[in-house]
């Protein structure tokens, strides 16, 4: 039985180089042009005839839509409407990346740090630069709360801004570990059910119901990774 950790290898499908920096075109690449295009042809074709009574494309396009919207309106405020293309951008990138690994002999890209913690960093990255132009020196009084006795800002600077810096951290490590476990668990029930041929009933069942419950994490993570988004600009807006 193969290793359950196999089906997280990068593979190079066009291998190239640039100024001696690796820059191949991989099977994690692949998926990710795959998930993009997906989205695309979802919403385009979702929304292409724009009727007055939506069928079934466009109720789920306008639905995906409407529950972005309302997360960023009651999370981040009036002033998150300028965000929301991004905010919109991001749950669907994340939400079809997880559910297209699902797919057998799929790849998930999000079951890879790398591809987390870069989505991590630019959220903490732009989040960062919004509380900064927004407030510019005022931003740092975000670290030491007004009010807040003076004698406790040598204990409560450093801990406020450990936490600050630890965000794009646990926002990437919290989508990463959830996939991969899954996943992982995944390749392991159905390596049982091959091996034991038709005594493998039992770990079928399992498995299907696994792959359920990996269906709603896949969908839970999305939701998760963007309501932390939107904390996170409400309090880059609001510095609270």
């Amino acid at each position: 039985m193969a290793s359950p950790l196999k089906q997280f290898e990068i593979k190079s499908i066009a291998p190239m180089e640039v100024g001696g920096i690796d820059v191949s075109f991989t099977n994690s690449s692949l998926f990710m042009v795959i998930a993009i295009t997906a989205i695309t042809a979802f919403l385009v074709l979702g929304m292409r005839k724009r009727a007055l009574v939506p069928g079934r494309w466009q109720s789920l396009a306008e639905l995906s839509y409407e529950f972005v919207a309302g997360l960023v309106r009651d999370n981040v405020g009036h002033q998150g409407r300028a965000y929301f293309p991004f905010i919109f951008s991001l749950f669907m990138f994340i939400l079809f990346a997880n559910t297209i690994g699902l797919i057998p002999y799929a790849f998930t890209v999000t079951s890879h740090i790398i591809v987390t913690f870069a989505l991590a960093a630019v959220v903490f990255a732009g989040v960062t630069v919004v509380a900064i132009v927004k407030h510019r020196m005022k931003f740092f009084t975000y670290f030491l709360p007004k009010g807040t006795p003076l004698y406790m800002a040598p204990l409560l600077i450093p801990i406020e801004m450990l936490s600050y810096l630890a965000r794009p951290v646990t926002l990437s490590l919290r989508l990463f570990a959830n996939m991969m476990a899954g996943h992982t668990m995944l390749k392991v029930f159905a390596g049982f059910v091959i091996t034991l041929g038709l005594a493998g009933v039992f770990p079928m069942a399992v498995l299907v119901a696994l792959y359920l419950l990996e269906l709603i994490v896949a969908v839970l993570q999305a939701f998760v990774f963007t309501i932390l988004t939107c904390l996170y600009l409400h309090d880059a807006i609001h510095l609270h």
